[in-house]
């Protein structure tokens, strides 16, 4: 149990407007229930053009500058991540309402969205601490937010050929890994694009790190676990001198000569959840773990 918060922060995605409906449930349900809610500022456009009676009664605050107890994402996993970055230090935890394809931070399904809701206004969830890497980068700077809750990624231009990336853990070479590119995964991205490349599923609470090449030369190159108190130091060889790196999806192009380090971020993301073992009952309903899939 923990304590019954009183202001709501609201985060969804300005892009998909059919998802307004589900906002505006949220949002009429908080209030039956007697919270204060606020919306993001670039989500609030699509509520007002679609609802302006109902978020008259709502304020909106600055995407840089949330003030919650906590916190709902609206959308998918992608939609968890922004909400994700733009809380960053603040320790608001974050509930994800998912409103497609079911996900593994986005939890909620539309039909329990009264019930969560419910839940979270009485104080009965749970928060489990998620990770996050810290990327530096050497000569040119990381133009976006430098944290992952997911994955990193150190990928060739789409017109490269396979590039060469030198690996160091702790100042102690790992090898030098020749693919189209490497994922670098929290646990929780570990079910994300390192499933997609042969990575493993790891425990959202275990402290660790998962390398995984993508499309590697060798075929002996598997996927490493490694922990996470590690400083990971990556140089990167293409012929053309340049390669891609990704953030939680937020890529930029760098000069090959550009030193990349990771290491285990020095704050947390907290995640809500407002039904027991939900990271194992989406594993088995997402992955259809046990099912007989024949026709």
């Amino acid at each position: 149990m923990h304590s019954s918060p009183q202001t709501i922060a609201l985060f969804g995605n300005s892009h998909q407007a059919d998802k307004f409906k589900c906002a505006l449930q949220i949002i009429l349900k908080l209030q039956q229930l007697g919270l204060d809610v606020l919306v993001a500022e670039d989500f609030m456009p699509v509520l007002q053009e679609y609802a302006p009676n109902v978020v008259k009664q709502v304020n909106s605050f600055c995407v840089g500058n949330c003030e919650a107890d906590l916190a709902i994402s609206i959308g998918g996993d992608g939609t968890f991540l922004h909400a994700a970055e733009r809380i960053r230090r603040r320790a608001i935890p974050i509930l994800g309402i998912n409103l497609g394809r079911l996900g593994f931070l986005a939890d909620v399904k539309p039909e329990m969205i009264d019930v969560a809701l419910e839940r979270v206004a009485s104080g009965n969830y749970n928060i489990s601490e998620r990770s996050l890497m810290e990327v530096n980068t050497s000569g040119e700077v990381l133009d976006s937010y430098p944290y992952a809750l997911n994955d990193v990624a150190l990928l060739k231009h789409d017109n490269a050929s396979l590039i060469e990336i030198e690996t160091r853990v702790n100042g102690e070479l790992l090898t030098k890994y020749v693919a189209d590119g490497l994922v670098i995964s929290t646990p929780t991205g570990s079910t994300a694009y390192s499933l997609s490349v042969g990575g493993p599923v790891l425990d959202p609470q275990s402290a660790t790190f998962c390398l995984s090449p993508v499309a590697p030369h060798s075929l002996t190159m598997r996927p490493i676990v490694l922990r996470d108190d590690v400083d990971i130091k990556f140089k990167v060889h293409s012929r053309t001198e340049r390669f891609l790196l990704s953030v939680d999806g937020r890529s930029q192009s760098f000069l090959t000569e550009t030193e990349v380090t990771l290491r285990k971020a020095d704050y947390n993301i907290a995640v809500v959840h407002v039904f027991s073992n939900s990271f194992f009952r989406v594993l088995r309903e997402k992955m259809m773990w046990g099912e007989d899939i024949r026709g």
